[in-house]
């Protein structure tokens, strides 16, 4: 399976939307999109995972790396997220925590505002 990307603007949040699997050959083309959506000024970003079918560790760190990327500019990377089995490798890894995960890009969003 490959992996789809694309994106567009709602609100002022920019939200990705994967495709596929994300591992260690297709995990760059996440990362290079990320770099360049954060270097074009977009610091507000939901990556909306719901069909995605497969994560591993090299995806997780992509996330993570993004996740860096906005933080510095006092920015926010949230998950949409639905399946079961990707739910349960971000529990498992305790990533949690650390990212917003919703179960609609209109969520995440407004969660975002109000906080």
């Amino acid at each position: 399976m490959d992996l789809k990307l694309d994106h567009y603007t709602k609100d002022d949040t920019e939200v990705v939307v994967v495709e596929g699997e994300i591992d260690v050959y297709t995990a760059p083309r996440l990362r290079e999109l990320l770099i360049d959506l954060v270097n074009k000024g977009n610091f507000h970003l939901v990556v909306n995972m719901e069909k995605v079918e497969f994560l591993d560790s090299t995806g997780l760190g992509v996330l993570v790396g993004g996740l860096k990327r906005v933080r510095a500019h006092d920015g926010t990377l949230d998950l949409v997220c639905t399946q079961e089995r990707i739910l349960k490798i971000f529990r498992i890894t305790g990533l949690t925590k650390v990212f917003g995960i919703y179960e609609s890009v209109q969520e995440a969003i407004d969660k975002r505002k109000t906080n």
